[in-house]
């Protein structure tokens, strides 16, 4: 409960994202995005090298995200800003740290030379320059990119809601499901999805998006509720998820003949109410109209009926004229 209550902090409107401190000095959009997407890239790559676990990828990838909220990568007269793969690097040298996945200084530092070079054989040791370089600029980096974050290294991991959702429905070892469900999350850390929904609301959405890949469906439980009102989750948010993936991805082709799991995973999204995009909201029902409030209201003998029952009696005490002791028998009455 703490990591969600952290974690809304983080989380952006649309509005909001496309007003980062690297667009606001003159990057674009679609520059910012393609610059998050090589920044990941960077880090994945990377932490293939040093096999690392995918939650410490995805942690690093968050700490990427965040980070350029705060901080622009948009030179300007007197700021010289990090490049994205410092960044990254730094990134990913914390998370393993977080993560308690710890690898040693040389051995990203070595991993973090070869990807920069795109030359994976490269002979790098403490005798080249690049390894000192790099060093430095990890180690350096490391306060700047913790206070950017504000110290807060508490990230809620969307593989293991996802997993814990499988679980839950005994869908575990259903390995198309799985696996689906899984891509999705990893694409995902390409894209600032992180900044707009909260980690229950992307694993859902993978969860979803792996439910239509495999052909299944989730069942609701005892009470008649939907699977994402047992999982606190809105409908609305899920479909948004759910479109700005396929916005992405769907025009992609597939790999190893696989079929694209984007392709027709769009929702329509027209008669869906998606109030606020923190998914940790109180739900409510999208049929109850708003503007039907103040109609109902005088029909259903609330308080404005009491009230005007009470100017009745009032005004018919002022012409009657009675007694005190006849007004509290009246209102006893």
């Amino acid at each position: 409960m703490v990591v969600t209550e952290a974690e809304r902090q983080w989380l952006l409107t649309q509005d909001e994202l496309a007003q980062t401190p690297s667009i606001v000095d003159g990057m674009s959009i679609e520059e910012e995005h393609n610059v998050r997407r090589k920044g990941v890239n960077f880090i994945l790559q990377v932490g293939m090298m040093l096999k690392l676990p995918q939650m410490t990828l995805s942690s690093a990838a968050v700490f990427f995200h965040r980070f350029l909220i705060r901080n622009s990568l948009k030179s300007r007269p007197g700021y010289k800003p990090m490049h994205h793969y410092q960044v990254a690097a730094t990134a990913l040298y914390i998370a393993t740290k977080v993560e308690e996945n710890c690898r040693k200084m040389r051995e990203i530092v070595i991993a973090c030379v070869r990807v920069a070079l795109k030359d994976p054989n490269k002979l790098v040791d403490e005798q080249t320059k690049d390894y000192w370089r790099w060093r430095d600029t990890i180690m350096y980096h490391e306060d700047v990119v913790l206070e950017s974050l504000c110290f807060d290294l508490s990230v809620s991991s969307p593989y293991t809601r996802m997993y814990d959702m499988l679980k839950h429905y005994g869908l575990e070892q259903n390995k198309q499901l799985r696996n689906a469900s899984w891509a999705f999350l990893s694409d995902s850390c390409l894209t600032p999805l992180c900044l707009l929904f909260s980690s229950d609301t992307i694993a859902a959405a993978a969860l979803y998006a792996g439910t239509k890949m495999a052909d299944t469906s989730l069942p609701d439980d005892q009470d008649g509720r939907h699977w994402w009102e047992v999982q606190h989750v809105k409908l609305g948010d899920i479909a948004r998820a759910c479109n700005l993936m396929a916005d992405i991805y769907e025009a992609q082709p597939s790999k190893d003949g696989e079929p694209n799991i984007y392709a027709g995973l769009r929702s329509p999204v027209e008669a869906i109410d998606f109030g606020t995009p923190a998914s940790q909201e109180p739900e409510r029902e999208p049929e109850k109209e708003p503007d039907k409030d103040p109609e109902q209201e005088p029909e259903k003998g609330g308080s404005q009926e009491q009230k005007q029952d009470k100017q009745m009696s009032e005004e018919a005490q002022e012409t009657k004229q009675e007694e005190p002791m006849s007004e509290e028998g009246e209102l006893d009455g």
